[in-house]
C-alpha cells in the first residue's frame, strides 16, 4: 500500500471525524431538546386533565354541600324536586339522590332503570365523609364516577357523573395519535383510559411518561408517549443535519484528495528540482522594422526524464505559492549562463528577459542571486531585462521599489509584463521605476479588427513614450498585427509568427543565422554593430530619449 494512499486514508479518516462527530453531537443535543420540550408539553397536558377532573369533583361536591345546607336530605317530594333541579344545573351530572348505609339508592332524580343497585360500598365507621366509586358503564374509554357525601347514620347524598364529562383532548396534536392518557380515582380504578391501547408500558420500548396528582382528591393523571413520536418534532432538522453532514463529508473527502494531490505535486516538483528537470526555453524578440533579432524572453519548461514536456500552466501557480519558484528561477538563470552565455559574450547587443514573480520582491535575496549567477559571467548585466510578472500582487511596494532600484544599479533593466491585465497597472508604472512595458496578447489579438483595442494599444504606447519607456508587443501571430504595430510606432515584438519558445540549441542556431544574414546585408561582422532596438517605439524615440539610453534595456 503506497504512502500516498495511506495519507489519503488518514485524511479521509479525519474528514469522517470532522463531519460525523459534529453531527452526532448536534443530533444528541437536538434529541435532548426535543425530549425536554415534548415532556414539558406532556406535563402541561396532564395538568389540564387534572384541572378538569378537580373541577368536576369540586363542582359536584359544592352542589351536594348546598343540598345538605338547605336540608334537602330526605325522599320527600320537595327534596326530590331539589335533586332534579341540582341535576339539571350540573351538565356533568346524570343523577342526584340519596343512598342508604348499604350503598343502595333510596331515591333519585331522574329515576333510571335498575334503581335497586348498589352505587357505593356499604358505609362503616371508618368510611370517609366523601367517597368515590366507578360505575361499570363505559363511553369512549371513560367511566362514570359516583361521588358520595355522608349525611348521618350512613345516609349519603350522591351524584352520578356522566362518563363523557371527563372526555377531552389536551396537549399537542403531534402526540395525540401515539399517546396514552389515564386518569385514576384511587389507586387502581380507571376513570379515563384514552389513546393508544397498543403501548406496552411494561416492555422495553422507549417511552416518556409524566404523572400529576391532585392535591385535593385521590385522582392521578398519567400520560405516556413513545419517544419516537416526540422525535417527529425534529425529523426534518435531523434530515437537514444528515444532508449537511453528507455534503461536509464529500467536501472534506474532496479536500483530502486535493491536498493529497498537492502533496504529490509538491513531491514531484521537489524531485524535478533535485533532478534539474526545469530548463529554459527562449522565445525570440524581433525588431519588426528591420527583421533583426534583438534578444529573447527566457521561459520555463519542465522536461521529464522521458522527454515529455509539462505545460507551465500545470505547475507554475503552485510553484509560486509553495515557494519552489525561487530555486526553479535560480536553476533557470544558471542554465542560461551555461547554454547561451557564449552567444551573448559574442553578441553584446542581444538581450535576455528573465521573469521574476511577486515573492522575489519581498526581500533583496534575488539581487544576491543575480550577482552570484551573472556577476563577471559571459552575460553582462546590461544584457539582462528582469520582467515583473503580475500573477500575484506585490505585497510591499516600497520593498519592491528598493529591490528594482538595486537591480537597475547593476546595469539591468526592468520590464512590466502583461500590462493592463495584472494587479498593479498604472500604480506599478508610477512607483517602481519600470523601463519597459510589455503589451499583453489580449490587446494584440484584435488589432486590425477591433478599433477599441487599437485605441488601447495606442494609449499605452503614448504613455510609454511620455514616460520614456520602451514597448514590446507580446503574442504577435499575424501579418496584420505587425502592420498595425508598425503604424502605431512599435518596433519590437515577439510571438509565434516569428518563432515559438525554443530550446537553447535551436535558439543559438536562429541567432547565428540571423546574425550572419544581418552581417551580410549590413557588411558588419557581428550583430553588435547594428544598434539594438529592444523595447523601443518610435514615439519613445520622439520623446527625446537617446538611442543608447533606451536601447540599453
Amino acid at each position: 500500500m503506497s504512502k500516498r494512499f495511506l495519507l489519503f486514508l488518514r485524511y479521509v479518516t479525519v474528514a469522517i471525524l470532522l463531519s460525523v462527530s459534529p453531527m452526532l453531537v448536534a443530533e444528541h443535543v437536538l434529541k435532548d431538546h426535543a425530549l425536554e420540550y415534548g415532556k414539558s408539553e406532556m406535563t402541561a397536558a396532564a395538568g389540564q386533565y387534572l384541572a378538569r377532573a378537580d373541577k368536576l369533583i369540586s363542582d359536584t361536591l359544592d352542589q351536594m354541600r348546598n343540598l345538605h345546607r338547605l336540608g334537602n336530605v330526605t325522599c320527600l317530594p320537595k327534596d326530590r324536586a331539589a335533586f332534579a333541579a341540582a341535576n339539571a344545573r350540573n351538565s356533568a351530572s346524570r343523577q342526584v339522590g340519596l343512598l342508604d348505609a348499604s350503598g343502595y339508592i333510596m331515591c333519585a332524580a331522574p329515576e333510571l332503570d335498575g334503581e335497586n343497585k348498589r352505587l357505593l360500598p356499604a358505609y362503616t365507621e371508618n368510611s370517609p365523609r366523601i367517597s368515590f366509586s366507578l360505575a361499570p358503564d363505559h363511553y369512549g374509554g371513560a367511566r362514570s364516577v359516583i361521588i358520595g357525601w355522608h349525611l348521618e347514620r350512613g345516609i349519603r347524598l350522591f351524584t352520578y357523573l356522566q362518563p363523557d364529562a371527563i372526555l377531552a383532548e389536551f396537549g399537542p396534536e403531534y402526540q395525540r395519535a401515539f399517546r396514552q392518557v389515564t386518569i385514576r380515582v384511587g389507586k387502581s380504578a380507571f376513570w379515563l383510559k384514552l389513546g393508544n391501547d397498543t403501548i406496552d408500558t411494561t416492555g422495553d420500548a422507549d417511552l416518556v411518561t409524566v404523572s400529576a396528582e391532585s392535591e385535593n382528591y385521590p385522582v392521578t393523571v398519567t400520560l405516556t408517549v413513545p419517544e419516537a413520536a416526540i422525535m417527529r418534532l425534529i425529523e426534518s432538522l435531523i434530515l437537514l443535519l444528515q444532508i449537511g453532514c453528507g455534503l461536509a463529508l464529500i467536501l472534506f473527502v474532496l479536500l483530502s484528495a486535493y491536498f493529497t494531490g498537492l502533496g504529490e505535486t509538491d513531491d514531484q516538483l521537489q524531485a524535478a528540482i533535485n533532478n534539474s528537470e526545469f530548463v529554459p526555453y527562449y522565445q525570440p524578440v524581433i525588431d519588426i522594422a528591420t527583421g533583426q533579432l534583438v534578444g529573447c524572453e527566457m521561459l520555463c519548461r519542465w522536461v521529464r526524464p522521458d522527454g515529455s514536456l509539462v505545460s507551465p500552466g500545470a505547475f507554475m501557480t503552485y510553484a509560486e505559492t509553495s515557494g519552489h519558484i525561487f530555486e526553479i528561477t535560480r536553476q533557470l538563470m544558471r542554465k542560461t549562463v551555461i547554454e547561451v552565455g557564449e552567444l551573448y559574450r559574442a553578441h553584446r547587443g542581444l538581450k535576455i528577459s528573465v521573469n521574476l514573480f511577486a515573492g522575489h520582491f519581498l526581500d533583496r535575496d534575488v539581487v544576491d542571486d543575480i550577482v552570484e549567477i551573472y556577476g563577471e559571467g559571459p552575460i553582462a548585466y546590461n544584457q539582462i531585462v528582469f520582467e515583473v510578472t503580475e500573477r500575484q500582487p506585490l505585497e510591499d511596494i516600497e520593498m519592491a521599489r528598493k529591490v528594482i532600484a538595486e537591480i537597475k544599479s547593476l546595469g539591468s533593466r526592468v520590464a512590466l509584463d502583461d500590462v493592463g491585465t495584472g494587479h498593479g497597472g498604472l500604480a506599478y508604472l508610477q512607483n517602481l521605476g519600470i523601463d519597459i512595458i510589455k503589451i499583453d496578447k489580449m490587446f494584440i489579438d484584435p488589432l486590425g479588427t477591433d478599433r477599441s483595442s487599437r485605441a488601447i494599444v495606442d494609449t499605452l504606447i503614448e504613455l510609454a513614450g511620455n514616460l520614456g519607456m520602451g514597448v514590446i508587443a507580446e503574442g504577435v501571430e499575424t501579418r496584420e498585427q505587425i502592420d498595425a504595430l508598425r503604424e502605431l510606432g512599435v518596433t519590437t515584438a515577439q510571438g509565434y509568427i516569428f518563432a515559438p519558445p525554443l530550446p537553447a540549441k535551436l535558439y543559438i542556431q536562429l541567432a547565428e543565422a540571423v546574425t550572419a544574414q544581418t552581417a551580410a546585408k549590413e557588411g558588419a561582422d557581428t550583430i553588435a554593430a547594428v544598434p539594438s532596438s529592444f523595447g523601443v517605439s518610435k514615439k519613445a524615440a520622439r520623446s527625446g530619449e537617446s538611442g543608447d539610453e533606451v536601447n540599453a534595456a
